[in-house]
């Protein structure tokens, strides 16, 4: 007799490629979108993560490819100054500043190294969190952040599935043009945006997927795919030990889930039988030693400095800067503090 099965699998794309160490990844979106970035740039995987801060809405996303792709320079004419900062309504509050010319500088900064990343980049992680948009009435723009600016001063709607596909149909293209071997994924945030209750989240849900199924099916597998983060969350996971305490973030053990089958299905073989190695000095780096003077303590950071140039000699993208001047550092207050080594 068959064993029996207590919950469902979502069954995975066959995806055509995979990232890896020698690949650049670019992730953009929602707050999901940071989880999973994070989880490969603690690997040491070479990520970017939202260049221009948490984003939600496909519109805002667009809006900022768009500028990327441009070149173009952040202007003073797109900073609004509200209750003693600096804002953008392109950027999320986290670029906001007392200092009109520094908040200027740090944008544009930030834009610089983004817009040559993206050029450069082999993959793309969208991950659309809601269909619901603010437009600033002054001049209809769509708004990444409102910015605590009072809510008559805009207009709230949901955007159409044919609203968003259409600027996607658009916007890939000019992608490829600039960065033809880029692939790009989308997924939709499993965090739930509760404002407007659960329908009109479910609404606004099944926009985005509807949507990017229309992306995806104009493109072809070739070059756009799917992640089902939130089909995997709604199905797979269908309990809320695996939402935070606010029921609407994902936790920690269900970030996990969704990573393991990320990994599993996006990352390339030869990179999943490095990530212990990766593990190891990592770990390594976060450790504190009872005595920090031993010759044990010595021979251990040693031994981490050994790792990393035999890591680094495969794979010179690795990046272990920090690691190997903490490291090193160490070595050297040992060597100049007593130590008899």
């Amino acid at each position: 007799m068959p064993k029996n099965k207590f919950h469902t699998i979502v069954e995975m794309p066959k995806f055509k490629w995979q990232t890896g160490y020698s690949k650049k990844n670019l992730f953009v979106g929602s707050c999901f979108a940071e989880n999973i970035g994070q989880k490969m740039a603690g690997l040491k995987f070479d990520v970017h993560i939202n260049p221009f801060g948490i984003l939600y809405n496909p519109a805002s996303i667009a809006a900022n490819i768009k500028l990327l792709l441009s070149g173009k320079k952040f202007t003073a004419e797109g900073l609004i100054f509200h209750n003693e900062l600096w804002h953008s309504f392109l950027h999320h509050g986290r670029f906001s500043g007392a200092e009109k010319k520094q908040t200027l500088e740090n944008i544009n900064s930030k834009l610089q190294f983004s817009s040559a990343y993206l050029k450069n980049t082999d993959f793309i992680f969208i991950t659309f969190g809601t269909s619901w948009i603010y437009e600033y009435k002054k001049n209809n723009q769509v708004v990444s952040n409102c910015h605590k600016i009072p809510a008559s001063d805009f207009n709230r709607r949901r955007l159409g599935v044919n609203e968003i596909s259409g600027e996607y149909a658009k916007l890939l293209p000019a992608i490829w043009d600039a960065n033809p071997g880029c692939k790009i994924i989308f997924t939709v945030s499993p965090v739930r945006h509760w404002k407007d209750g659960a329908i009109e989240n479910q609404r606004s849900k099944a926009t985005l997927l509807l949507a990017i199924g229309e992306i995806c099916n104009t493109f072809g597998p070739d070059r756009c795919a799917y992640f089902p983060s939130y089909e995997i969350m709604v199905d797979e996971l269908r309990d809320y030990r695996f939402y935070a305490d606010d029921m609407l973030h994902i936790s920690e053990t269900g970030i996990a889930h969704i990573w393991g089958l990320f990994e599993e299905n996006l990352i390339d073989k030869e990179s999943m039988a490095l990530k212990p190695k990766i593990q190891k000095i990592t770990k390594a780096y976060s450790h504190r030693p009872f005595n920090p003077f031993s010759g044990e303590y010595l021979n251990f950071l040693q031994s981490a400095l050994s790792q990393i140039e035999g890591l680094q000699g495969n794979l010179q993208c690795l990046n272990f800067e920090l690691e190997k001047n903490h490291f090193a550092n160490e070595i050297n207050k040992i060597r100049n503090g007593g130590g008899h080594f």
